[in-house]
């Protein structure tokens, strides 16, 4: 149980008079670790941002990628990943500058509900982008290395392509689960604790 449970719980106990002021205790405490979620979940954004960042001046072996005539592709792959991380950094950031500590529990609410939404988005428009950057490669690959071969081992290829992604799909499905997921469950439960707030007023 944890400390904004144990006011809840203190506070069905209380005279009626003190009804009032344990409220805005449970408030401020809701919003202090509403707060602070949101903060996490942009400093984890911004993380992973640096860590993409590297790898668009890292110097790695192209080779392979010139010899399929794609190195293009996986450069221009790279450069719109960087900038679908970057916009959701900003917008992460904008939603923990934009809680107040003069918001009311339904302004509140809202913003949770706003922060929410950003990091579903985020999380479906990486995976989304991810999925469409593997079949793109693979159809590349076959319209530049492999177009004289019979169409057998071209959907073989497709097939080694979809494989080989749907695996780092999952893996990246669980990681934003691992960082993001356990903060969205947290920021859910402060939301229902400012939902009985509000019904209360």
């Amino acid at each position: 149980m944890d400390l904004l449970d144990k006011y809840k719980k203190t506070w069905n106990n209380q005279p009626e008079e003190a009804h009032k002021l344990s409220k805005v205790e449970i408030y401020k405490m809701a919003h202090s670790k509403s707060t602070s979620i949101v903060k996490w979940i942009f400093i984890i954004g911004m993380l992973e941002f640096l860590t993409i960042i590297p790898f668009l001046f890292m110097e790695t072996d192209t080779k392979h990628f010139e010899e399929m005539n794609i190195l293009w592709l996986r450069k221009a792959l790279d450069t719109i990943s960087c900038a679908i991380v970057a916009f959701f950094v900003i917008k992460f950031y904008l939603n923990y500058k934009s809680i107040s500590s003069l918001d009311n529990t339904k302004t509140l609410m809202d913003k949770i509900v706003k922060t929410r939404r950003t990091v579903r988005n985020y999380i479906f428009t990486g995976l989304s982008f991810f999925a469409i950057a593997i079949l793109v490669m693979a159809f590349s690959s076959i319209n530049n290395q492999f177009i004289n071969e019979t169409p057998i081992f071209k959907i073989g290829i497709i097939a080694i392509f979809i494989f080989i992604g749907a695996i780092f799909l999952g893996l990246f499905w669980l990681f934003y689960q691992l960082l993001y997921g356990i903060l969205l469950k947290k920021l859910n439960k402060n939301y229902k604790e400012l939902a009985k707030l509000d019904e209360l007023n």
